[in-house]
């Protein structure tokens, strides 16, 4: 009897199914804001639209979606600079593009400070859109940089980051992280960011892998360095925001394609509806050969 009750219900819930389909629109391209600006460095603004979630995509899409012709102002409080556009040489027949200070009116034009707090003013297309950040003070910096051998692989050469920092008392120190090794760029790590809620006023170790070109799907050895590599660590503290933009878009960058991950939105600091960040960076650098 609870056999046939049991199939009863299992015939019923099946005959209820019903399929639902979404009528997903395509949306209106938005422009989309990757500027940062760090410590004795000049600020640095890439400007594009947003790609629609069905694009096929390839070079000439992307190389198609740089916005050219923006005003770009920034402002340290005393002086305003508006920044130049300029073309970077990627490979035969493709560029990417990126505004920074105009080398044509220095008078206007600084690099970033310590402690200091920067204006972002975009006007594209008619539209103006705004922003603003911090590079905080260097509060919180390695007391060492080593390196370990990897416990559990064959191979002996293996060896991981480790960090060891003193967090001062007071919540409030956001970090950021990246890496780079011989010639190639600084990558971020897959989760580069963290905060001092569980770590305030604590010292502890702790081992970064390397960072990750996203591009590039990384290899099972991909976190870990050999014997006589150079490696900089490049180690940030960063302001509330910018650890909240970073924070969430690498959670939904790695929960892409799971069905079980829970929803996610991305927290960016641009007005009037623009996609992406404004960021400052107080840097710190380590350069070893490991061994």
């Amino acid at each position: 009897m609870r056999i046939f009750v049991f199939f009863f219900f299992l015939i019923t819930l099946t005959g209820c199914e019903k399929n639902i389909h979404f009528n997903l629109d395509k949306a209106s391209p938005v422009l989309v804001v990757d500027a940062q600006i760090e410590n004795g460095k000049p600020p640095q603004v890439v400007l594009t639209k947003s790609l629609s979630f069905f694009d096929q995509i390839n070079p000439v899409i992307l190389a198609n979606s740089f916005v050219h012709g923006a005003d770009v102002y920034i402002s340290n409080g005393t002086l305003t600079h508006k920044l130049k556009e300029y073309t970077i040489p990627l490979v035969p027949g493709y560029s990417a593009y990126l505004y920074s200070i105009d080398s044509s009116n220095l008078a206007t034009a600084f690099l970033g400070e310590l402690n200091t707090g920067y204006q972002l003013r975009i006007v594209s297309d008619g539209k103006e859109y705004t922003s603003q950040t911090q590079i905080p003070a260097l509060n919180v910096v390695p007391d060492s940089v080593f390196y370990k051998q990897v416990p559990f692989i064959d191979d002996t050469t293996l060896r991981k980051m480790m960090v060891r920092v003193h967090d001062p008392v007071g919540l409030g120190n956001y970090i950021r992280y990246f890496t780079k090794r011989g010639n190639l760029p600084f990558y971020p790590g897959e989760n580069s960011t963290y905060n001092d809620e569980i770590l305030d006023g604590t010292t502890y170790e702790v081992s970064f892998p390397q960072g990750v070109d996203r591009n590039d799907p990384p290899k099972a050895d991909s976190n870990f360095y050999h014997i006589g590599d150079t490696v900089t660590l490049k180690f940030c503290n960063i302001n509330r925001a910018t650890y909240q933009f970073w924070n969430t878009w690498e959670f939904a960058f790695q929960s892409m394609g799971n069905p079980f991950s829970q929803p996610n939105k991305v927290i960016g600091n641009i007005s009037n509806g623009a996609l992406g960040a404004f960021c400052g960076y107080a840097a710190w650098y380590n350069t070893q050969i490991v061994h």
